[in-house]
């Protein structure tokens, strides 16, 4: 299966990138040249247009930062629509909205060619490793055909459905991540002005019914003081706002989630959009006049786990 992926950033290079190692044949695309040049050095093709990459391939990936963004990528003067042919699969990995998945997918359709939504989970420093999970929505018989690309790109796979039920379930995913962020903000700050040892809450939080990935992961790098997640806050203020969305079109009143949102839009305008997204909880710090450091954590997660081949869940 030859397969092309469009959009090499925290993400998406990183799931291109075992494609790659696991010894696909991969044709890539960004605007950025200095993201496809390692890719080319270690075998891959590079492709002109987004045209160009999908009338190669039989498989095209797009992972990209916004819904417009790939709408632009999907129906510009060269975009993907223009390459399509019979039986070729469309696999949107980005985070996105289902009803713009739903609508491009029409038009991949159209082309006698198969839309699939492929999110993944898990953090952006796993998915060097492929140590996430993919949700797929979709056909079974094009998801079970790709299998192959997910499972070296993903631990666990779950076919969610049909299109659209994958990037409904991300936004759920991505909505407690980012309600957890925000509790933890709080929670440090207790600690801290409780004159508790940081490290040792730290633990005590792991051993705990209150513990989450989120608190194994993104803490560490808040006591830490780099905050780097490789991941910013202006993709989770467009995640929990597409959630918000989302609530509000199925007429379904939430408490918790506007909150949220505001929460992000204030961090986004204090430390600017492309600030790391775990820099939510320093406003917690600055109201405070506080800061949560401790020493033994790292400036940067890497996922020590041994590289697997995924299987389906």
């Amino acid at each position: 299966m030859k397969i092309g992926f469009i959009g090499l950033g925290n993400v998406g290079g990183k799931l291109a990138g075992s494609l790659l190692r696991n010894k696909f044949d991969l044709t890539v695309r960004d605007l950025d040249e200095k993201l496809t040049k390692p890719f080319v050095d270690l075998g891959a093709k590079v492709a002109d247009t987004p045209k160009e990459l999908t009338e190669k391939v039989d498989l095209v990936i797009t992972s990209l930062p916004s819904p417009k963004i790939c709408a632009e990528v999907m129906e510009g003067e060269n975009g993907i629509l223009k390459g399509l042919s019979e039986n070729k699969i469309w696999l949107e990995m980005s985070t996105t909205d289902e009803s713009e998945v739903k609508r491009l997918g029409k038009k991949v359709i159209a082309k006698k060619a198969i839309p699939l939504d492929g999110p993944v989970s898990g953090g952006c420093h796993r998915a060097a490793t492929g140590n996430i999970a993919i949700f797929v929505g979709g056909e079974r018989n094009a998801f079970e055909k790709i299998l192959p690309a997910l499972n070296v790109m993903g631990r666990k796979i779950l076919h969610t459905g049909e299109l659209g039920t994958a990037s409904v379930l991300k936004l759920i995913t991505n909505y407690l991540a980012s309600v957890h962020l925000v509790a933890l903000g709080e929670a440090w700050t207790v600690a801290k002005k409780s004159n508790l040892d940081l490290s040792k809450v730290y633990k005590g939080i792991l051993a705990s019914s209150g513990n989450s990935f989120v608190h194994e992961t993104e803490s560490q790098v808040i006591l830490n003081g780099s905050y780097n997640i490789n991941f910013t806050m202006d993709l989770v203020l467009k995640d929990t706002s597409l959630f918000n969305d989302l609530a509000k079109k199925l007429s379904a009143p939430l408490e918790i989630s506007p909150l949220i949102v505001d929460i992000f839009k204030e961090g986004q305008k204090k430390y600017g959009p492309r600030a790391w997204s775990s820099m939510i909880v320093k406003r917690m710090e600055d109201i405070n006049k506080i800061n949560f450091r401790a020493n033994g954590f790292p400036e940067e997660l890497i996922d020590n786990e041994r590289e697997e081949i995924g299987h389906e869940i």
